[in-house]
């Protein structure tokens, strides 16, 4: 995980993710932690292909209640283009917090729906 973490902080996106997929592959199970850095590596080197295989994978690990995960999913999907994906996530969440409602209208904006994103603030 600190691998992972430290690589995705520090503009390593891709050396981040190597880790992670050698991580699946050496039976190791990520936990919350380790799917927020890997996404965070998504969101760095704008890979929306990624964000969303490792998406399919906190789902397929039960974690797809956790609003931290949520908001880190929010977060790159706004960073990496696929803003209808982050708005998918924002209304399936059980709960949203004020981080979700940041990154949700932070994505909206800079993907260009100035519009979208004043509509959420005011709600």
């Amino acid at each position: 995980n600190v691998m992972i973490s430290g690589y995705a902080q520090n503009g390593h996106g891709g050396e981040a993710l190597k880790l992670f997929w050698q991580m699946q592959q050496d039976c190791m199970k990520p936990d919350n932690c380790t799917f927020a850095s890997a996404l965070k590596a998504c969101a760095s080197i704008f890979s929306l292909k990624h964000g969303k295989q490792i998406h399919a994978c906190i789902i397929d690990r039960g974690f797809n209640s956790d609003v931290f995960l949520g908001n880190t999913l929010i977060d790159m999907y706004g960073k990496c283009g696929g803003i209808e994906h982050g708005r998918h996530v924002f209304d399936k969440m059980p709960e949203q917090d004020v981080i979700s409602w940041n990154a949700m209208i932070t994505g909206y904006a800079q993907n260009g729906h100035n519009d979208e994103a004043l509509k959420l603030f005011w709600q």
